[in-house]
Parts: structure tokens; sequence; C-alpha cells
């Protein structure tokens, strides 16, 4: 008996002297997955308040100035990194990619330039020029190398129907004053020797030409939008109030027995003293970036107020001052037509053109500003933005339109 005892013991497996091994622990994440999360996690998220907030409240404006297509490189730069990240590789590189789809339509990529051919233009089509001029003749990328008869020369040379130019003023940079700065200024007897056939326009710092008859014109009062305490018209304004009070003139233009209404716009730039600016003497940051915010909206609100009301065919055409990756773009009357979809570029900008000049110190071409949009029954047969010689920092937005029958 204890011979099969120990028998059977021998037969049995040790388990002391040799243990079933057991699942492997799971690795730990190095420094450069954690990284690589962290990172992809940061994004997500900024893209995802950007969407929240973008447009509706002024402390993030300043997160709103990056070039547009950072939106679109930062994620594809992550999913990258996220493929050297081996544990999570897969997953992790669907953050990025769903931060990209969340920021698609804020990066400013015309990927409709890649199959939209427009429509051929009629023998009554309407070229149309848009432009900033950069406080118009004062030549501030040359520095007065170039003429006032340079400019009325390019001015001509667009022979256009109709001219809706912005900063029709002069600047003085270094006066303490910031309303002080934009100063008025009397070209209508140049304008009516250079284009004698066009009829003009004027308030405050934006102009309207037209060589049909203009019906109507008047400038978008903003400020019953604005909050109260920024009502007043500043002192050094106040012989001038259309320089605070008015961002958008509409002209009612008789065409070929139609009336159609042209709106020439220059919204107030968006808060951007963390990049160029210093705060505005008597005003801390935080004010700069209220006060460039409800000066905004309540430019867009007249903007829309106004169309809402117009029954004619509507074109909007100007310096809104706002890239593709800025959120106050829905504040727009739902029914006009955005004509990205009309320019060659796969990536379409106008601002800032010709290099360093006395506003800033750097210039680079990243930034989309000036838009057009039109209501349906109006067809873009062709949409350029055109360099501007050196004249202003905006490319120049030629179109040609028509009305749909």
């Amino acid at each position: 008996m204890q011979e099969q005892q120990a028998q059977s013991a021998r037969s049995r497996p040790d388990t002391d002297l040799d243990p079933a091994p057991s699942p492997p622990a799971h690795r730990r994440w190095g420094w450069g997955t954690r990284l690589a999360v962290v990172a992809c996690a940061s994004w997500l998220g900024f893209v995802v308040l950007h969407r929240i907030l973008s447009g509706r409240t002024y402390w993030w404006g300043p997160l709103e100035l990056e070039p547009p297509l950072l939106l679109a490189v930062v994620p594809v730069v992550l999913a990258g990194l996220a493929l050297l990240a081996r544990p999570i590789r897969w997953r992790l590189s669907l953050v990025p990619l769903l931060a990209l789809v969340l920021s698609a339509q804020y990066t400013g990529i015309n990927l409709a330039s890649l199959w939209h051919t427009p429509p051929p233009a009629p023998a009554d089509a309407l070229t149309v020029v848009s432009w900033n001029t950069m406080y118009w003749d004062q030549d501030l990328i040359r520095d007065g190398e170039l003429t006032t008869a340079d400019f009325y020369e390019f001015l001509q040379d667009l022979d256009a129907d109709v001219y809706l130019l912005q900063e029709y003023a002069h600047t003085d940079f270094d006066h303490p004053d910031i309303y002080a700065q934009v100063q008025v200024i009397d070209h209508l007897p140049e304008l009516a020797e250079a284009f004698p056939e066009h009829e003009v326009a004027v308030v405050g710092r934006n102009i309207t030409l037209s060589r049909f008859p203009i019906t109507q014109a008047y400038g978008l009062d903003s400020t019953p939008w604005l909050p109260r305490d920024m009502r007043e018209v500043p002192p050094a304004q106040q012989s001038h109030p259309e320089f605070y009070n008015v961002q958008t003139i509409r002209a009612d233009i008789r065409v070929m027995g139609r009336t159609m209404s042209f709106y020439n716009p220059h919204l107030y730039h968006p808060p951007s003293q963390p990049f160029s600016l210093e705060p505005w003497p008597g005003m801390s940051a935080r004010e700069v970036y209220r006060f460039t915010d409800a000066m905004r909206h309540a430019g867009y609100t007249a903007i829309r107020s106004d169309i809402e009301e117009n029954p004619h065919p509507v074109v909007l055409a100007g310096d809104l001052n706002t890239s593709p990756a800025m959120g106050i773009l829905r504040e727009l009357p739902d029914h006009l037509v955005d004509h990205t979809r009309a320019l060659s570029s796969l990536y379409p900008t106008s601002w800032s053109v010709g290099g360093p000049n006395e506003e800033r110190e750097i210039s680079i071409e990243l930034w989309r500003l000036d838009w057009l949009f039109t209501t349906a029954d109006i067809a873009v047969h062709r949409y350029e933005l055109r360099d501007p010689a050196d004249l202003s920092d905006h490319r120049v937005q030629f179109v040609e339109l028509s009305v749909a029958d």
C-alpha cells in the first residue's frame, strides 16, 4: 500500500516545483505613448470647444486667429504620431481623425474646386470688384513709392461695372488716440475724373461706384445692437460718426430694368492684441476683446436684419475680417449662398499679401478675410482673388455674375 501511494504521488505533477505559467502582465505605456495620448486628446478637446464657443464668447476670440489650415494639418500630424504609440496605435489614431471631421468646415480647404465649374457668363453679365484698399492711395507697403495716379490706374484697369471698396480713408498709426488714427479724405473730384461713367455712394469708410443708376444708398447702423455702454460715438469721431456706427453700405442699383442690392461691408477686426497690437490706451486686454467682439456681432446683426427684409437679389462682397475658422460666419442669413466653390484654389487666401508694412512687421498670406455671398437667384460665372500690385495687403475680389430670369 505504501509503495502504491508513493508511486501515485510520483505520478502527480509537482505544482510547487513546476508552476503553471501565468498570463503576461500588461506592459506599461512608455513616455512616447503617453505623450501621443495627451496630444491627441487635447487637440480633440480644443476642436470640440471651438465648435461650441467660436463666435459665441469674446474670450475665445484670440484662439480663433490661427491660420485655418492648421485645423487640417495638426490632426494629420497627430495621426502620424498616434501610429508610433504601438500598444494602442489604431484606437488612438481615431481620435485625431474625429477631430479632423469635426473641424473640416473651419479649415478653409475648398474641395469643391476639384470638380466645380462655374456656368458660362451671358453677354450681359456684370463685373464686380470688391477690395479693401488699405487706406486708399496712402501706399503703406512701398512707403510712398506708388503714387495716387498708380492707384487710380489700377482701379481703372479692373474695368468693373460695380466697385465695392473699403478703407476710403487715410491713417496715422502713431496717433495716441486710436479713434483719431483713421482720417477723413475727400477724393470725389479724382473719382469723377477717373470714373466719369460711374455714380458714387460714400458712407463712412466704404465707397461704392456703379455704371448703373444708384437708386438709393445708406449705411447700416450697427449701434442699436451694441451694449449700451458702447453706443456713444467717441469724441475723435463725432464729426464723422459713420466711421464708428456704420460697417456696411447698402446700394440699390438699377440694372437693366431690375433692382439689385449690393452690400459693401468692412467689419471690425477680431481681437488680435496677443499677436500684433498692444492693449489700447486706457483699456485692458479683456476690455479690448469684449469691445471688438461686440462691434463684430453688431455689424453682422445689422447685415442680417437688413437682408432678411430685402426682396431684391442681393450681392454681399467685402472684407468681413473673418477667416473660415471663425464661427461668427454663422450669423449671416441662412439663405445666402457662399461662392467659395467658384474659386480655383484648393486653399484660397486673401490676406496678408505684399510683405511687411507700416501696419505689421510680419506678413504671411495664410488667411482669407474677404468673401462673396449672394441670394440663390444670382449665378457667379467667374470669381478670382487677384494680386493687388502692392497697393494693399488684401487681394482683389473680381467677379462676373448675372441674375437668373
